[in-house]
């Protein structure tokens, strides 16, 4: 399965703020822990994003397109950095992540998100969530 582990943002992360010698240690920390998922197979991508100031939202209402510019609020909803994953299931990942370095210099979040796969989408099945064990639910 693929997931997509995001690395929640922060105030200081917003800002661009990372200090020394946090960064420098981090980096380190942070290359050695993406040679193992390299090592066991797991990663497939890695990157960190920019602060939203540097990004855009398009808004869309019906055929009507609105250009928002950053910064954007809601600081925990963003995200500054990701990973993209092929693991055999969650608890892989989530015992994957458990080990990473603290991506930030103080309190922070990892999220992990599954991605879809073609046989999710199968236009003859519901969603998972429309599923239940005994058939069809409403």
């Amino acid at each position: 399965m693929r997931v997509m582990v995001l690395v929640k943002a922060t105030r200081d992360s917003e800002k661009g703020y990372f200090p020394e010698p946090w960064t420098t240690e981090m980096m380190k920390a942070m290359g050695k822990f993406n040679d193992e998922l390299r090592k066991a197979g797991i990663l497939l991508m890695a990157d960190g994003l920019k602060p939203s100031s540097n990004g855009k939202r398009v808004a869309f209402d019906g055929s009507g397109r609105t250009v928002i510019d950053g910064p954007f609020t809601e600081t925990r909803e963003l995200v500054a950095g990701f990973w993209l994953w092929e693991v055999k299931d969650m608890d892989e990942a989530v015992a994957w992540v458990k080990r990473c370095p603290n991506p930030m210099p103080g309190p922070s979040e990892i999220e992990i998100r599954p991605l879809y796969e073609m046989a999710d989408l199968r236009r003859d099945r519901p969603p998972a969530r429309l599923r239940s064990a005994s058939g069809w639910t409403a």
